[in-house]
């Protein structure tokens, strides 16, 4: 079945370190946007095609209305057929939720919030340019529940400017500790352009090492809370995995909605364009082919390593790749600790995670 992806792109602030497709607008060019985006979703040209995963991305999704994520998951219902136990998601950002917002949404049918933390320190949000405190964020997570939104995510960033192993840590415990089923840990990446990207900001980020620490001592602390690690970046109690998002990982269809939203579908890929006002003018605008033929054994080998579970060799083989070959790539990895060979599959340790670019561009 199809997942779909709904991009939300507006904020009431960008966060320092974002550089995401994003703006801070008016409520007339968000009502524009809106309007648009459901002309695009009853557009596409193919009817009742079946999805089992609806996921809100931004940006900031909470900063809709209840008449607005009503309208879009209407339009999303009369375009394609939800299973009955689709998962629904919207990111939120703390500080923009309450608990009537939220009961709306969940009677629009979302089963599912992530919300935005990043940590448990307010001195850590406050140079990340985050509008909310840690008390808000508690606060938002007791408004899902009491909305009847029990699948509760939250995002959590190592490598935070002043961030210790220590406060990394704090932010794990409290996070497990407030009700929240998934929990997703990103490290920090100073993009260009954006404000963090300056010499003062390098300086009070913790060194490479630092965050390696933070890392590995938040994975076996997030497995003594049973959570669960299933990719790179996510953690889950059993049952809880973010269904939309191993979409991308093990390379099911996924269609996108708005600007910069990217699709594999009919083994293309493909993406909207990032300008905004370009979307809400002409909303109908081709999307532009990223890869019409895209490499299936080497996808499945990029993306399959994110993986706990790995790659199974049976695979490679199907999808054409000489497995032995694929074998004596991998064993310099084997032999340090960084991957691991077991039962037909390869997988990657906590401490190949750490430098996963590296060991994927080697065996591609």
């Amino acid at each position: 079945m199809l997942g779909i992806y709904i991009h939300i792109p507006f904020c009431r602030r960008r966060c320092n370190y974002c550089d995401f497709c994003s703006s801070v607008s008016s409520e007339e060019r968000i009502s524009a946007y809106v309007s648009a985006l459901i002309k695009s979703i009853i557009s596409f040209p193919q009817s009742g095609l079946s999805a089992d995963t609806v996921y809100f991305g931004g940006g900031t999704p909470s900063l809709l209305s209840e008449r607005q994520m009503s309208e879009i998951m209407e339009a999303v219902c009369k375009k394609f057929a939800l299973s009955d136990c689709c998962e629904i998601t919207s990111e939120a950002n703390p500080g923009t939720v309450t608990l009537p917002l939220l009961k709306s949404y969940r009677a629009a049918g979302i089963n599912r919030i992530s919300f935005g933390i990043q940590s448990c320190k307010d001195n850590e949000l406050y140079i990340l340019g985050r509008l909310h405190t840690f008390s808000d964020a508690l606060a938002a997570i007791d408004f899902a529940h009491s909305a009847g939104i029990e699948n509760i995510s939250a995002d959590l960033m190592l490598g935070i400017p002043y961030q210790t192993v220590g406060t990394a840590l704090e932010s794990v415990e409290k996070f497990t500790s407030s009700g929240i089923k998934h929990l997703s840990a990103y490290m920090l990446k100073i993009e260009p352009g954006t404000p963090f990207d300056c010499d003062e900001i390098r300086r009070l980020t913790p060194d490479d090492d630092a965050v390696s620490d933070m890392y590995l001592c938040a994975i076996n602390s997030l497995s003594q809370k049973d959570f669960r690690q299933y990719e790179i970046s996510n953690f889950s109690l059993a049952g809880f995995e973010c269904r939309h998002n191993l979409k991308y990982w093990t390379m099911e269809s996924y269609l996108g909605f708005g600007p910069s939203a990217h699709s594999f579908f009919n083994d293309c890929r493909f993406y909207i364009s990032p300008d905004i006002d370009s979307f809400i003018n002409d909303p109908l605008k081709q999307p532009l082919i990223e890869d019409d033929k895209p490499d299936k054994l080497s996808e499945y080998i990029m993306l399959g390593l994110r993986l706990c579970k790995g790659i199974s060799l049976d695979k490679v083989s199907m999808l054409g790749g000489d497995a032995d070959k694929l074998r004596n790539v991998c064993k310099p990895f084997i032999s340090t600790g960084l991957m691991h060979h077991e039962n037909g599959r390869l997988y990657l340790s906590p401490e190949g995670f750490l430098v996963s670019n590296g060991i994927i561009s080697r065996i591609i």
